[in-house]
């Protein structure tokens, strides 16, 4: 069983930076595929950035393209999002994701993080 927990949300001013880390526990090799989700109140949950071991690939959601990057150390069996240039409309629950498959729809990862808060002020 795998289990995700994030941590790195906060609250930033339009232009800063964080950096979301996800650690990943449990029978990982099956859930190669990782990625980050976010969801802002009274919106769908989205995908932001996914990355897959077996194929070697990222793909990135066009609203954050240049600005946000997604890597993993294999070692500490972690993700990270860094997220840079800020916007307030990245304001949103940041989710990290495990899942067998190349994809940034939701309904392709099965194992889910509680959640961490970022917020961007204007």
């Amino acid at each position: 069983q795998v289990q995700l927990v994030e941590s790195g949300g906060g609250s930033v001013q339009a232009g800063g930076s964080l950096r979301l880390s996800c650690a990943a526990t449990g029978y990982t090799y099956r859930s190669p595929c990782m990625a980050w989700f976010r969801q802002a109140p009274g919106k769908e949950r989205e995908g932001v950035a996914t990355s897959c071991t077996m194929i070697g690939r990222t793909s990135y959601a066009d609203s954050v393209k240049g600005r946000f990057t997604i890597s993993r150390d294999y070692a500490k069996n972690t993700v990270y999002l860094q997220m840079d240039s800020l916007k307030p409309e990245d304001t949103a629950m940041y989710y990290c994701a495990a899942g067998p498959t190349f994809s940034m729809l939701k309904g392709a990862f099965g194992i889910w993080g509680q959640g961490t808060q970022v917020t961007v002020s204007s």
